[in-house]
C-alpha cells in the first residue's frame, strides 16, 4: 500500500520518515518530497509498505501524530489525476515578430 504523509517539518528526512513506519512493519521505501528548484523538502512525502494490513495500522497510528510539533496527516495516497494539456512549446509557424 501507498501512503501519503502530509504536514512534515522540513527537516525530516527519507530515513526519518522510514524509521517513523518501521515501527508499525516492514517499510519497503520512503520519500520524502524535494523542491527541484530550492533542494528543500516540500513538507509531504510517501511510504510504501508491503503487507496492507500493517499500512492499515501504521496510518491508524500515526495521523495526528505530533513530530517536531506538526501534526502529521497520513492516509493511503491516491492515483494522481491525469494532467490537462496546458498548451506551452512550440503551435505551429507564427512566432510573433517580423518575418525579416
Amino acid at each position: 500500500m501507498d501512503i501519503y504523509v502530509g504536514n512534515l517539518p522540513y527537516s525530516t528526512t527519507d530515513d526519518d520518515l522510514r524509521g517513523l513506519f518501521a515501527a508499525h512493519g516492514e517499510v519497503a521505501s520512503a520519500r520524502v518530497v524535494i523542491d527541484r528548484m530550492t533542494g528543500r523538502s516540500k513538507g509531504f512525502g510517501f511510504v510504501e509498505m508491503a503487507d496492507r494490513a500493517q499500512a492499515q495500522q501504521a496510518i491508524d497510528a500515526l495521523n495526528g501524530y505530533e513530530v517536531e510539533g506538526r501534526k502529521l496527516r497520513v492516509n493511503e495516497s491516491q492515483p494522481r489525476p491525469p494532467r490537462e494539456d496546458r498548451g506551452g512549446g512550440f503551435r505551429g509557424r507564427d512566432r510573433g515578430g517580423s518575418r525579416w
